[in-house]
């Protein structure tokens, strides 16, 4: 009873991806956002990781009103230069540092609303809830060739260290930096990294039982890149900057999912958010859920998307309206994160966190994919 209940949500959770489909095009066509350059300097070479720090899945902060309105248009391009630097973990455990330039006038990144994020906004109270999971749970299991292979699930992968990512190239998988990096050091795991696609129970024509665990086919990492906003000792680590990117030895041959610079949440289609991982307590399966945005800051998506740990590193994607070929297009907005408290005008709210994508952190992942920041001038 149970396995035909849990395909016939997996069925039902196509529904509002139709919806979706038929939503009519934004009222107000969003402005093209500016996307600064950055300019790369020559690596520095660093000493060999220790790989000393145990990774942690069930990644919690907590926030005050300083801390929620705290955002990147607030900081000097000194400091987003610095925190915008990152480190490059190859396979052998060696490490570069390359610092970069932010390329800009200064107008840029004062009062200027094209390439400063959104205002952080407060929504009216909710009630409290249980962390992570909250009232009924409202997440979906991934089961059938047809669905596991079908885009946008066949972007989700595994991460050898027990989270999420997802496919943001032919090469390059995007995640949550505290899977690979506790902000002190690499964890254990990622010194043999390796990024998991999974393949259908009946691969080698064997039949397909409600019992049967998706197969996962392992590609070793070639290397692994975390902004030097994440690096930077455990008592100053933020959610701000959780996000690395690893590029794989060899390329796949799955679609992908685009990238683009996170819009205001009244900008996406339905005003939801999408990701799919795979939570700790559902062992060995793919896990959808959907949810609108509860609040947001300059640099984090607030919302009550069902999630256990597991889950973190999980692409997160909505409809943004395409300029070019006018029309919706599921595109990655964020990196889900984990969970927060968030304390403000006296009152503990409890949120499930996503790093949204600034336009200084497309610029970023941008050059990591391409190598190149002349093709990162805009999304």
């Amino acid at each position: 009873m149970m396995s035909q209940i849990s395909l016939l949500l997996t069925h039902l959770l196509f529904l509002p991806l139709t919806v979706c489909l038929l939503h009519p095009p934004p009222v107000h066509v969003p402005t093209p956002v500016h996307v600064p350059t950055l300019v790369p300097h020559v690596p520095t070479p660093l000493l060999r990781s220790h790989f000393s720090a145990h990774t942690q899945l069930d990644f919690t902060t907590h926030c005050n009103s300083s801390c929620f309105h705290r955002g990147e248009q607030e900081a000097q391009k000194e400091q987003l230069s610095e925190k915008l630097a990152f480190e490059t973990l190859y396979a052998d455990g060696s490490r570069t540092l390359t610092t970069v330039d932010v390329e800009g006038d200064d107008e840029q990144f004062e009062g200027n609303p094209f390439t400063q994020p959104p205002r952080a906004r407060v929504k009216p109270r909710h009630k409290r809830v249980r962390r992570q999971i909250y009232g009924a749970d409202g997440r979906f299991n991934i089961q059938g060739d047809n669905f596991l292979l079908d885009y946008p699930f066949s972007t989700a992968v595994r991460i050898s260290t027990g989270c999420t990512g997802v496919l943001v190239s032919q090469q390059h998988v995007l995640t949550a930096a505290h899977c690979v990096h506790d902000g002190k050091d690499y964890v254990k795991g990622a010194r043999k990294l390796r990024v998991g696609f999974l393949l259908p129970p009946n691969i080698n024509g064997s039949k397909v039982t409600s019992s049967k665990r998706p197969l996962v086919r392992w590609v070793r990492v070639k290397r692994t890149r975390v902004p030097k906003g994440w690096i930077q000792g455990p008592q100053e680590v933020s959610m701000d900057f959780d996000y690395a990117l690893l590029e794989l030895r060899w390329p796949h041959r799955r679609p992908f999912m685009r990238l683009s610079v996170a819009p205001d949440s009244d900008d996406l289609a339905g005003h939801r958010i999408h990701f799919s991982g795979f939570d700790s307590d559902r062992s060995g399966q793919l896990v959808y859920r959907f949810c609108p945005v509860e609040q947001e800051s300059s640099d984090l998506i607030y919302q009550h998307c069902d999630a256990r740990p597991g889950a973190s590193g999980s692409g997160v994607y909505g409809r943004v309206w395409d300029n070019s070929l006018e029309r919706w297009e599921r595109k990655v907005i964020g990196i889900f994160s984990g969970h927060q408290w968030l304390e403000i005008d006296g009152e503990s709210r409890d949120y499930n966190v996503a790093v949204r994508i600034t336009p200084l952190k497309f610029a970023q992942i941008c050059y990591w994919v391409h190598g190149n920041r002349l093709d990162c001038a805009q999304d």
